[in-house]
């Protein structure tokens, strides 16, 4: 078979799709606990600061999965990648499904994250490889979805299930498991797509910004990462406001605040097509500011309705600092510095997933979950102030005429 035949078959529109989903199904996985974590938190005797924890595992596992592993598919292939992510997408399910304590859920919670971090880097890769390359954003845009799209459906499918199942913290995982491996089987028929590949080498990737984009990066750095800690805290500990705070029993309610947030994530990285990069990233500040003053606001007056609105402008704000970082990136940065770069990018973000999810932890055990979340949301709003002066301070610096002399 010739190069330019194996290549038109390589993005036949049924391979990208199943590459898709099984990116999608990998995402939903990690994501199936938050609307579980009351009942995990009744059935095994653990307190809110254990549950901030155990979702603190799952950011460490992606950043650890991310550093080591992200070049593997550069090395071994994506085909193969992917399925390993599975097969461990599929280890972590059964483990909830089994589990029986709190260590079997930081174990399912640490395979989960690397597992994440394996499909995240391959199946993006696989996709820019299987659709047509004349239509780049079109991969971008299917990779979006599939990465965030996933992690907003699993919040709503655990809720969902838990609610109309008689053994709500065992009907949500057969479902994800029995889809993961389907998505295995289907893994099967995709060819592989990666032509040269690299010798293995599996070691601590370092952290790289190139200096050309630095100011950029570390505002979009900054912002994302702080949509990215209101958006841990959200999943982590919104069940537990809806339960202890609103009295709202509802899996499907508490899936859906987690939903509005990623869903609006997914969004919000395609405004940054329409968006130059000053006015994007000033856009996502603006809005992380008003976000956090609803959350804070519906932390004070214990509001549901705000909340939702909070949730849903957050992850907006989040998924434009997102897209205008990434765009900065493979933009500007040289071709040979641009994976390092995006490791860089993803490694802060999924760091401020989940450290600052362990300091609100331990803020409601000292002062109560409401004031810990109006605290917490008072922080997002300064670190999107000072990313917002910045834009505004280097927008005047440019626009004085140069004088003479």
């Amino acid at each position: 078979m010739s190069n330019d035949s194996r290549a038109a078959g390589d993005r036949s529109p049924s391979a990208a799709a199943r590459v898709a989903f099984a990116f999608w199904i990998t995402l939903v996985g990690t994501t199936v606990p938050t609307p579980l974590y009351p009942l995990y938190e009744r059935e095994f005797g653990f307190s809110s600061l254990t549950v901030t924890l155990v979702y603190a595992v799952y950011a460490l596992g992606v950043v650890v999965g991310l550093l080591v592993f992200g070049r593997l598919s550069d090395q071994i292939g994506r085909r193969p990648v992917i399925i390993v992510a599975l097969v461990l997408s599929v280890a972590a399910d059964a483990v909830f499904l089994a589990a029986v304590d709190l260590a079997m859920i930081v174990v399912g919670r640490v395979i989960a994250g690397l597992s994440a971090a394996l499909i995240i880097g391959a199946a993006t890769a696989a996709l820019a490889e299987l659709i047509n390359p004349r239509h780049p954003k079109r991969a971008a845009t299917v990779a979006i979805f599939a990465n965030l799209g996933g992690l907003a459906t699993g919040t709503l499918l655990a809720g969902v299930v838990a609610d109309v199942a008689p053994d709500p913290l065992r009907l949500p995982w057969i479902v994800v498991l029995v889809l993961a491996v389907v998505a295995i089987i289907m893994m099967w028929r995709v060819p592989e797509t990666l032509a040269q590949r690299s010798p293995l080498t599996l070691r601590l990737q370092r952290f790289h910004v190139p200096p050309n984009i630095r100011g950029a990066f570390i505002r979009a750095a900054i912002t994302a990462g702080a949509g990215f800690a209101a958006l841990g805290v959200l999943t982590a500990v919104s069940g537990l406001f809806l339960g202890m705070v609103l009295h709202e029993t509802s899996h499907i309610l508490a899936g859906l605040v987690v939903f509005l947030a990623f869903a609006g994530a997914a969004f919000g990285q395609l405004l940054t097509r329409v968006l130059s990069s000053r006015t994007a990233l000033a856009c996502a500040c603006a809005g992380l500011i008003v976000s956090a003053g609803l959350l804070a606001y519906s932390m004070w007056m214990a509001m549901l309705a705000t909340l939702m609105v909070g949730a849903a402008i957050t992850g907006l704000a989040a998924g434009v600092a997102v897209g205008d970082g990434i765009a900065t990136i493979t933009t500007k940065a040289a071709p040979e510095r641009r994976a390092e770069a995006v490791s860089t990018f993803f490694a802060i973000l999924f760091a401020m997933l989940g450290l600052p999810v362990v300091g609100v932890g331990l803020l409601i055990q000292v002062i109560g979950l409401r004031p810990a979340g109006e605290v917490f949301s008072a922080v997002v709003a300064v670190l999107a102030l000072v990313v917002l002066l910045s834009l505004v301070r280097g927008g005047s610096t440019r626009s004085k005429p140069r004088t003479a002399g």
